[in-house]
């Protein structure tokens, strides 16, 4: 027999595992369970880069995209902030179901508003494999720089390619899968729509006839779906544009991006718009209750919609006007070619380079879509185009800002000192003559009238009494006031003043005059009687 301490277990030592066919393990159903739950309650992850604006702009586009169920979602928990003031930013927000509170997916925002080559690496690290298909691109663009766009727009994908370069094979390879997808998406025909849900033609079985890719469409892909917001202003009042000048630059936008396979929308404060099922179905984000469809609009200047597949070169020349969208395109690929990194140059630089072209071995710039558009811009510059010629003259060095010399800077401030103190100081000639007769004092009293005074219940009159005092002189006076006892008769009646034209001689006169009057009361006074008193 054998003893107990020799028997052995036939059960495994594991609670939840059992031995399968085969001698394989089976898996712990507990653990699959757990997986499956986790798995359905897991909310889809969307990434959204959002390239250009100010901080401010920016969070305008993030309250553009909420909805109302979202925000009736904020009012219960607590509201994301939104953190872009420095480098790159980030927040978040909850896509909702139009009639139950479930999440369809959740948003993430990484925002970015300077397009410095520094900030490269930070956008890397988002794109990995399993969020390429994930992640869509957005360049938003401001209304009161208009003569700045296409600038705007090469510099944001200059920067996403030089990003690009840093990803590995498999990135690349999975950026490559997501273009040729989205080459056919939403087109008419197509067994795909927009949103990426299968279209009606593929439902009914149909064969998949889509329409074939015109010229200059999908001719450079960045990788990413692109879509370009521009927040419209009323620029008819501020800045007088006229519809010819609408017209013109929506034609250089479309053009551009057609190249890109890119989005365009016009977004207001004061209209609804489009934006938020365009960037749900650019990522994927559908709803099974309610689906919102989306319509292209090229013809409101305020509500302009152009969806991806959608536009042509045939299209944009209905806009009318002298537009060569093939000179365009191809100038705006050579403003993107890596080989021509520098600042784009103007058309003066650009007819040089055409006759040098055969000269050199070097590749030259021949064309320019942003020099083209913006020699347009100065043209039309009266006509209401506010531009800004510092920069369309200077070449823009990111983040670096070159100060003036001290020197130069208090030279050119004295100069300006002096010929404002030459204008400011009066001249002879410039002084008016005074006319004959006038004077300060009574050029005064023109203005603020009579001085008068109050003396014991009487008004006084100022100027008056002082002219009465200036033509009062000593001969006014009798000597009879002087000496009551004088006789009458010993003094002759004192002579009327004398005019204003014989004031000069006046004092000689007066002086003369008063020794006869002494003289002739001492003679009298000498031969009086003695007894004459008593």
């Amino acid at each position: 027999m054998n003893s107990p301490a020799n028997r052995h277990s036939t059960q495994t030592a594991g609670s939840g595992e059992a031995d399968g066919q085969n001698g394989e393990q089976k898996k712990n159903l507990w653990i699959s369970m757990l997986e499956s739950v986790a798995s359905g309650k897991r909310l889809p992850e969307k990434n959204l880069v959002v390239l250009g604006g100010t901080p401010d702009s920016q969070r305008d586009f993030l309250d553009s995209l909420s909805s109302s169920e979202s925000k009736r979602n904020f009012d219960r928990r607590k509201i994301p902030p939104v953190a872009n003031n420095f480098a790159l930013g980030y927040t978040y927000y909850d896509v909702l179901d139009a009639d139950q509170d479930d999440t369809l997916a959740r948003v993430s925002l990484y925002l970015l508003s300077q397009p410095s080559a520094e900030f490269a690496s930070l956008i890397a690290p988002l794109l990995t494999p399993r969020a390429i298909p994930n992640t869509a691109l957005v360049i938003l663009l401001d209304w009161s720089q208009p003569h700045l766009w296409l600038r705007q727009i090469r510099q944001w994908i200059i920067l996403f390619l030089s990003v690009t370069k840093q990803l590995g094979d498999e990135e690349r390879y999975e950026m490559n899968d997501v273009m040729e997808a989205w080459k056919t998406r939403g087109r008419g025909g197509a067994s795909v729509n927009l949103d990426g849900t299968p279209s009606a033609q593929a439902v009914s079985g149909e064969d998949d006839s889509s329409l074939p890719r015109g010229p200059g469409e999908w001719t450079e892909p960045l990788g990413l779906p692109l879509c370009v917001a521009q927040r419209m202003e009323v620029l008819e009042k501020n800045n007088g544009w006229k519809e010819q000048a609408f017209d013109h630059v929506l034609q250089y936008l479309r053009t551009v991006l057609l190249r890109h396979g890119a989005s365009l929308i016009y977004t207001s404060q004061n209209a609804p718009s489009q934006l938020t099922p365009l960037i749900h179905s650019t990522l994927g984000i559908t709803s099974l209750l309610k689906k919102q469809p989306l319509k292209q609009n090229v013809i409101d200047r305020d509500k302009i919609v152009v969806l991806p597949n959608w536009d042509s070169w045939g299209k944009i020349r209905v806009l009318g006007g002298q537009f060569e969208a093939e000179t365009i395109s191809q100038g705006w690929a050579e403003d993107i070619d890596e080989r021509f990194s520098g600042e784009p140059p103007s058309l003066e630089v650009l007819a040089q380079n055409r006759a040098a072209q055969k000269e050199t071995v070097d590749p030259l710039q021949a064309e320019s879509a942003i020099a083209q558009y913006e020699e347009w811009c100065q043209e039309s510059a009266s006509d209401g185009l506010a531009l800004v010629e510092s920069i369309l003259q200077k070449k823009q060095a990111g983040v670096t800002v070159y100060s003036e010399d001290a020197q130069e800077f208090l030279e050119k401030q004295v100069k300006r000192l002096e010929t404002a103190r030459n204008k400011a100081a009066p001249t002879e000639k410039t002084m008016p003559e005074a006319p004959p007769g006038w004077s300060e004092r009574e050029h005064v009293s023109e203005h603020i009238g009579p001085v008068q005074f109050n003396v014991g219940g009487i008004q006084v009159d100022a100027d008056d009494m002082l002219q009465r005092i200036k033509v009062r002189t000593p001969s006014a006076f009798s000597w009879s006031s002087v000496n009551p006892r004088q006789d009458r008769n010993t003094f002759s009646s004192p002579e009327p003043a004398p005019e204003e034209s014989e004031q000069p001689e006046t004092s000689n006169v007066t002086k003369q005059y008063d020794n006869e009057q002494l003289h002739n009361f001492f003679q009298n006074l000498i031969n009086k009687p003695a007894g004459g008193g008593s």
